[in-house]
């Protein structure tokens, strides 16, 4: 059964091979990846192998559209309750990524029952706390030098959310 989330201004889907180039365009970016778990994407093969990978994966990961256009993903990487997304930087600032991760989160605990969602965020990634705080994630720890990306090896700080705690974004948000 294929599963599309609708919000206000989204089409979540389930990704295509023919996703290649958009889904390139955006883990390419250097500005993109810069907190992403890899190091932007050096080659179109690459992307092809994630890709494939989130095709095959079959769990709750989507690439986000805008009018039809991919412009990033937003799901979960595998059967765990951890949380992932990542937009192109030329939608950031319109609240399409709180948008996107609140429709995903709300399938998690509407469809899917899960008692709690997860996230391990780079702690100088603002924008993702920014994000994940608005939508009632709290943060329950932090560790040093927890997976390494390129020669760079990064924190976390780990945030959860419950059904109880999850909130929508602001109306004006969701406007915009």
């Amino acid at each position: 059964m294929e599963v599309v989330l609708h919000t206000a201004r989204l089409v979540l889907r389930r990704a295509e091979a023919g996703d290649l180039a958009a889904m390139h365009a955006v883990l390419s970016d250097p500005t993109a990846t810069r907190y992403w778990s890899t190091p932007p994407h050096t080659s179109l093969e690459q992307t092809e192998r994630w890709l494939r990978g989130m095709i095959e994966q079959g769990h709750d990961d989507f690439v986000v559209t805008v009018g039809g256009e991919v412009v990033g993903k937003a799901g979960f990487f595998g059967p765990d309750d951890e949380v992932g997304f990542i937009l192109h930087p030329r939608v950031a600032g319109r609240g399409l990524g709180t948008e996107a991760v609140h429709a995903v989160i709300d399938r998690a605990f509407t469809v899917r029952g899960r008692p709690r969602v997860r996230a391990d965020v780079d702690p100088r990634n603002r924008a993702s706390l920014g994000l994940l705080a608005k939508l009632g994630f709290v943060e329950t720890g932090r560790a040093k030098g927890t997976f390494q990306v390129g020669d760079e090896l990064c924190d976390s700080v780990y945030l959860e959310v419950t059904q109880a705690t999850f909130r929508a974004p602001a109306r004006a948000e969701a406007r915009q």
